[in-house]
């Protein structure tokens, strides 16, 4: 039984030969040397791009994205509490290949529990490069966006198998009446770290958000799985347009809008995005209802996209008070905090709070 690689250093060839072997993306080939280096800059794990060479030359992937869990405790820790590591692992393996959702191909994959220790080996998507949530996108990248959302969601919309992947849908009354009492505590925090430097108009949302969050949901809203932090650094954006979407440790069951306004929210500058929201959530819209969803009407999804502009100032606000802090974590953080509160008050979404 192989051992969960869960440190770079642990990428050795004979354990990526085993692993890449027992997956059956290599056939009696062996990893004779392999190169790795840090990748990008997630917060919550840690990744690693590992170039191969092989006894067989062209055996096997040339080079391979590595996912690890986090080196600092304080990540890692916030990933076991949310199921973080168990989300993005169950998802490659058990919905990934049920959705036709561009993602990276899965090579291997391993969890423990207990431990909160896991390796995933992703396909390596290069040259294709991740979005810069601090930049913002174009309307072309947007609408590329906002089609891989239609596949994701689309498929298994109000599905009731969903209700028995406990790792996906987890306790959903619980943990909202948990995040209801935690995150008005954070929000505080918040605001006194980032005292300098919060707007008027971030205030002014987070205060109406987070005094409210006590007074329940929707009900009777169909569900489908969705990714619940649909932004540009967790989009690879290749050199002919096309978009694969990364980093499922956030994904779950919720309303499929709530990733439109999620990503359109914080991914286009707020005069570009007033301008051009209108046509991309009716794409959506229509997109839904061509891949055969039934039973929703165009006012029902723009209503449940005004409620979820809500989602980006809750995920900015709780992801920076819950993991590692870092210079480029501050300025996106406040930058989501930004964008996503003048999204909330652009469509007077403080009217459809519930």
């Amino acid at each position: 039984m192989l051992t969960i690689a869960d440190t770079p250093g642990a990428l050795t060839p004979e354990w990526l030969t085993a692993a890449l072997t027992a997956s059956g993306s290599l056939d009696r080939a062996r990893v004779v040397d392999a190169e790795v280096r840090p990748l990008g800059t997630g917060q919550m794990c840690d990744s690693v791009r590992v170039r191969l060479t092989y006894d067989d030359p062209a055996a096997g992937p040339a080079s391979l994205v590595a996912k690890l869990p986090a080196a600092d405790e304080g990540s890692r820790a916030t990933a076991r509490a949310f199921r973080s590591y168990e989300k993005e692992v169950r998802f490659y393996q058990e919905l990934a290949e049920r959705l036709p959702v561009r993602t990276p191909r899965l090579h291997y994959a391993d969890l423990d529990l207990a431990t909160a220790s896991f390796v995933l080996l992703l396909e390596d998507l290069a040259p294709a490069q991740p979005g810069d949530q601090l930049r913002g996108c174009d309307t072309d990248v947007a609408a590329a966006a906002v089609a891989e959302l239609v596949n994701l969601h689309a498929p298994l919309w109000g599905d009731p198998s969903l209700a028995q992947l406990d790792w996906l849908h987890g306790d959903p009354e619980g943990r909202g009446a948990l995040l209801g009492e935690v995150l008005p505590m954070l929000w505080a925090g918040f605001q006194e770290r980032y005292a300098a430097s919060l707007l008027p108009h971030v205030k002014q949302a987070g205060d109406v958000y987070f005094s409210r969050l006590a007074t329940g949901r929707a009900a009777d809203r169909v569900a489908t799985v969705t990714h619940t932090d649909y932004r540009l650094d967790n989009l690879l954006i290749a050199p002919d347009g096309a978009v694969t979407v990364v980093d499922w440790q956030t994904c779950g069951t919720g309303v499929g809008p709530s990733d439109v306004a999620y990503f359109l929210g914080a991914g286009l500058a707020p005069e570009v995005r007033r301008e051009a929201e209108d046509g991309l959530v009716r794409s959506y819209h229509d997109g839904l209802l061509a891949a055969g969803v039934t039973g929703y009407a165009w006012d029902d999804c723009w209503l449940d996209y005004r409620r979820g502009t809500w989602a980006g100032l809750s995920m900015a606000v709780l992801a920076s008070m819950s993991v590692k802090r870092t210079d480029r974590g501050d300025a996106m953080f406040l930058a989501m905090a930004d964008r996503h509160a003048r999204h909330a008050l652009d469509l007077d979404a403080a009217d459809v709070l519930v």
